[in-house]
């Protein structure tokens, strides 16, 4: 099992976003930025992927020690540690139903499956538009004369 492996597992297990990891680095002097530590829990295939080092594990693992026990002066109780963890998780609201989309069929009478629709409400065509007689709309390429590259006659 990788450093990798044992450091996405602690930060599954126990809940921790990556400004969390930060700070518990911090309370060991251990400076790390977010997106170097994103670089640890990218897939190995990914450019932008980093091994994490027997350092880093290190300090972490120190740092989580006095993040959920404390300190000598100033003991904590990691079950409060790990309870505070869990309340600052977002919790989704199961009571709420999602609606579901549903396409409306344009004819009640094809979205039913046991019967072929009826010849009155079949589709139509879309008729063309008539233009009165006097404003007789002319073709753009009716006007223009292609000579497809030969000389004029003259």
């Amino acid at each position: 099992m990788t450093n990798n492996d044992i450091f996405k597992k602690l930060r599954v297990a126990l809940m921790l976003r990556d400004d969390q990891i930060v700070e518990i680095l911090e309370l060991v002097d251990f400076r790390i930025t977010k997106s170097e530590l994103g670089a640890f829990f990218r897939d190995e295939k990914h450019e932008n992927y980093m091994e994490c080092g027997d350092q880093v594990l290190r300090n972490f693992l120190n740092g989580l020690v006095i993040h959920l026990r404390g300190t000598k002066e100033n003991p904590k109780n990691p079950n409060d540690v790990l309870a505070k963890h869990k309340a600052q998780i977002p919790v989704k609201d199961p009571t709420k139903e999602r609606k579901e989309f549903k396409a409306k069929p344009r004819d009640e009478e094809k979205s039913r499956g046991d019967e072929a629709p009826s010849k009155t409400s079949a589709a139509k065509k879309p008729s063309k538009k008539q233009y009165p007689k006097g404003n007789a709309k002319v073709q753009v390429v009716e006007k223009v004369k292609y000579n497809f590259g030969k000389n004029k006659k003259s």
